[in-house]
């Protein structure tokens, strides 16, 4: 059997294809899987377990069809969804998954992660990613009204976003260092994540040996999946 990983799906109303090939994928491929790893950005914004928006419960009623069809689901947080919490986990059925994570699979061993953690020359990020991240911060925003965590999550957007538009791509990708530091501080040769939009498998020189870095695409124009059995891992396409 194969385990499945994906990421970067940014799952939101207003990009409806996006979740209808999503719901497919459930359906379809995902019923036959070993497993299913999503590495973060499930959805464009998460902002609680107790936003009532009716697209979300389609989203987590389909995650609970597959769970109770008795495929495991793991989830990890991206830097777009993660106030997903317990109660969602309990609705669903997924387990969360902690960023990064060290994980076997067919005799070996693979660090998992949603990829933010590497983007360290992008000063500002990493910041905004520790208040973010702080247990009594997210306690504060969960305890605002949904309109305001909402008004709250289009500003960081469009802040975002401008800030994208000035910043380069070497800034906004992974740092090398930092990649080879990872691999080497949880003691494995092979890495698998998203965050970057940027779907390639990259050799990383640790002196001495290669390791070996693999990074799922967005699922913006076609989806992206690693599939993973006893010959090993495999990135696709899927065409929408």
């Amino acid at each position: 059997m194969t385990t499945l990983f994906i990421s970067d799906l940014h799952l939101e109303a207003s990009q409806p294809e996006i979740g209808k090939q999503f719901l497919s994928f459930l359906g379809g491929e995902a019923r036959e899987a070993e497993a299913l790893y999503i590495l973060g950005d499930l959805f464009e914004a998460w902002l609680g377990d107790d936003d009532p928006n009716p697209y979300y419960v389609a989203m987590k009623g389909a995650l609970r069809e597959l769970t109770g069809a008795g495929i495991p689901v793991k989830l990890m947080h991206g830097n777009r969804d993660f106030m997903i919490g317990d109660n969602f986990a309990d609705e669903t059925g997924v387990s969360l998954l902690a960023d990064p994570s060290v994980v076997e699979l067919y005799g070996r061993k693979v660090l998992l992660c949603h990829g933010d953690t590497l983007c360290t020359d992008d000063v500002h990020y990493q910041q905004v990613r520790v208040m973010t991240r702080d247990s009594k911060w997210q306690a504060m925003m969960s305890a605002k009204p949904i309109e305001e965590r909402i008004a709250f999550a289009l500003q960081a957007r469009q802040e975002s976003m401008a800030r994208g538009e000035s910043m380069s791509d070497a800034i906004m990708d992974v740092n090398p260092d930092t990649v080879i530091a990872t691999l080497r501080e949880h003691g494995v040769d092979l890495m698998l994540h998203g965050h970057t939009h940027r779907p390639a498998v990259h050799e990383v020189d640790l002196g001495g040996h290669t390791a070996k870095r693999i990074v799922l695409g967005d699922w913006y124009e076609q989806g992206s999946v690693v599939r993973w059995d006893e010959s090993g891992p495999s990135l696709e396409t899927m065409p929408r």
